[in-house]
């Protein structure tokens, strides 16, 4: 791997893993302050909801500027997010800004992989940043739960600035102070990540020339024979696994009787799966097999509903476990197909944004139909239920859209695996 590459992998390590502890701390806000039940698992879609809006301008955006400048602006952008929340403002406001930054790092992050690598290594470059996002995630998780929980939480409120009343008063709050310092440090990282040699694409200063643009390139990779599958792939788990995060929380405690800090410890056993599973795919995964995964999408989808069996921590952890170990082999080789294919068919940053308003609306859409189950009095455990059935169903519907252009599209299929054979992609 090239010296920058391991840059973008620190700043996307530290950037994640505060993305991860601000989500325990704006749920313990929330919970702290006595807000309606919807309300948390209304956060991921709040978090996704800028990923949808503003895909047109983020892509566009992430290939008009050096990707470093564009992670470090995004990082700032995070940083205001939390600061709104200390101000007092509404959590799922101020998380939604947060989105917003992510939204605009996201293609920046995942664009300049294929700018600075060639398509045989995406596979296992996509294994290491994912793996790494997921441990990441973990630490996050864990770390969100510690903060706000009873070991650590006195000692944050007890660190006050001389002759200045900081206003931090809970433990929430203090636990979002801190994780100002994690972003800071994505930032520096950020200043340091290398310029590639692909040139920039010229930023249109029309809204609707960015939109039409944006539209092609959506229906582009929808239309490749290739991209429209791990496209499908992606969007699904991204939809499912990103509501899952949160929806563990309700589910933890309604089958074990756990607070927020236990249930974080229960979204790093799944991620601990998922980091396993994705760095085997990037060392026994080619780019050109990477449809050979697909049923594992529905193996997931059954373990999901498994999961309302699991009323003993001795039954969780392994079910925890192994659908994040599915999920994570799944994912990697079908999210490095689809930045090759959408690398070949339009810019890096373009690809992504395209890319994200699928997962992003599949997370908003699903989260609203969670939000919904909840507020309208159904249990943790119907929506569990609900998720499974529409992963293994939709998983099934996209292996046999794959099987059928294998037989009636047979020779551009095959075209297209020969171009992720080649190190030139071309």
């Amino acid at each position: 791997m090239k010296k920058g590459f391991y840059t973008i992998m620190s700043a996307q390590f530290f950037s994640s893993l505060a993305d991860q502890a601000l989500l325990v701390g704006a749920i313990e806000l929330l919970k702290s302050t006595h807000a309606p039940a919807w309300q948390i698992p209304a956060l991921g879609p709040m978090f996704a909801l800028f990923y949808v809006l503003l895909a047109p301008f983020v892509g566009a955006f992430a290939d008009a500027v050096p990707k470093g400048k564009v992670m470090f602006y995004s990082n700032t952008i995070k940083v205001a997010g939390c600061l709104m929340m200390l101000l007092g403002m509404h959590p799922l406001l101020a998380y939604s800004v947060v989105g917003l930054g992510a939204a605009a790092y996201s293609p920046a992050k995942y664009g300049i992989l294929t700018e600075l690598l060639p398509p045989s290594q995406l596979v296992k470059a996509n294994g290491w940043i994912e793996g790494l996002t997921i441990a990441s995630i973990i630490l996050g998780i864990l770390l969100g739960g510690q903060l706000v929980g009873p070991q650590l939480s006195p000692m944050l409120l007890g660190l006050d600035l001389p002759f200045f009343d900081t206003g931090i008063d809970t433990p929430p709050e203090a636990a979002i102070c801190s994780l100002v310092a994690l972003y800071a440090i994505a930032a520096v990282f950020n200043l340091y990540i290398p310029r590639t040699s692909t040139p920039l694409q010229r930023l249109s200063t029309s809204p609707l020339e960015l939109v039409r643009d944006f539209a092609s390139c959506n229906s582009r990779l929808w239309q490749d024979k290739l991209g429209q599958i791990s496209l499908a792939t992606t969007t699904l788990f991204w939809g499912v696994s990103g509501n899952l995060r949160i929806i563990l929380f309700p589910w933890a405690a309604a089958a074990l009787g756990y607070t927020t800090t236990q249930a974080s410890n229960l979204g790093g056993v799944v991620a601990i799966g998922t980091a396993v599973g994705a760095v085997v795919a990037s060392m026994y995964m080619r780019l050109e097999r990477a449809t050979a995964v697909i049923p594992l999408g529905i193996a997931m989808g059954l373990l999901v509903m498994g999961l309302n069996v699991a009323t003993s921590l001795y039954v969780a952890v392994p079910f925890l476990i192994v659908l994040g170990l599915v999920g994570g082999y799944l994912v990697v080789p079908m999210n490095a197909l689809l930045q090759h294919r959408g690398h070949n068919l339009m810019g890096a940053g373009r690809s992504i944004a395209v890319q994200n308003f699928n997962e992003q609306a599949c997370i908003l859409a699903l989260g609203a139909l969670y939000t919904g189950m909840t507020k309208g009095g159904l249990s943790a455990f119907a929506a569990i239920a609900v998720f499974g059935l529409i992963v293994a169903g939709t998983m099934w519907l996209i292996r046999r859209w794959h099987q059928n252009n294998c037989v009636k599209h047979g020779p551009e299929v095959e075209r297209l695996l020969e171009i992720a054979r080649s190190d030139c992609g071309h």
